[in-house]
């Protein structure tokens, strides 16, 4: 692999190894200083809470464990087959190693205890999120605006 090749991988790599480091210790932090049921304010209208999830992003499919595995993986060979096709489309590597980052950095919480920890409440009933959902929900949106992004133009 040419170095221009390559860079794309290493970017994407090293966006989601930082992810994955950022996401673990504050899941940690919050493990370690937070007991499950309380809530600390942060800022006005977002509290940190200890939450566990036992579905994917957002509370979303409770209880399929292997069904959520399954597709997480199965959404990470195609976001990585993507990846490898179009790796020199300007900017592709950084919504690839915020998915990449985030989906392991849940999927570390999945093995290490069966769930997920979540921690940042919102106001208005939405359901705690973490670090890693929120590069998740990121990495969405840049990756649709890279994609959308006519070939010529340069960023």
């Amino acid at each position: 692999m040419t170095a221009r090749r390559a860079t794309p991988w290493i970017r994407a790599a090293l966006i989601a190894g930082a992810v994955v480091a950022i996401d673990q210790l504050s899941k940690s932090a919050v493990r370690s200083s937070i007991v499950p049921g309380e809530e600390h304010g942060l800022l006005p209208g977002i509290e940190l809470v200890d939450a566990r999830n036992h579905g994917v992003a957002f509370g979303f499919l409770p209880g399929h464990h292997l069904a959520v595995t399954i597709v997480i993986g199965l959404a990470l060979l195609a976001l990585l087959a993507y990846f490898y096709r179009h790796a020199a489309r300007p900017l592709i590597w950084l919504p690839t190693g915020l998915l990449i980052g985030g989906a392991l950095g849940n999927i570390l919480d999945r093995l290490r205890s069966g769930s997920v920890t979540d921690f940042v409440k919102l106001p208005l009933g939405w359901p705690p999120f973490n670090l890693a959902d929120a590069a998740i929900t990121l990495g969405v949106v840049i990756l649709l605006i890279v994609v959308e992004q006519p070939r010529g133009k340069r960023s």
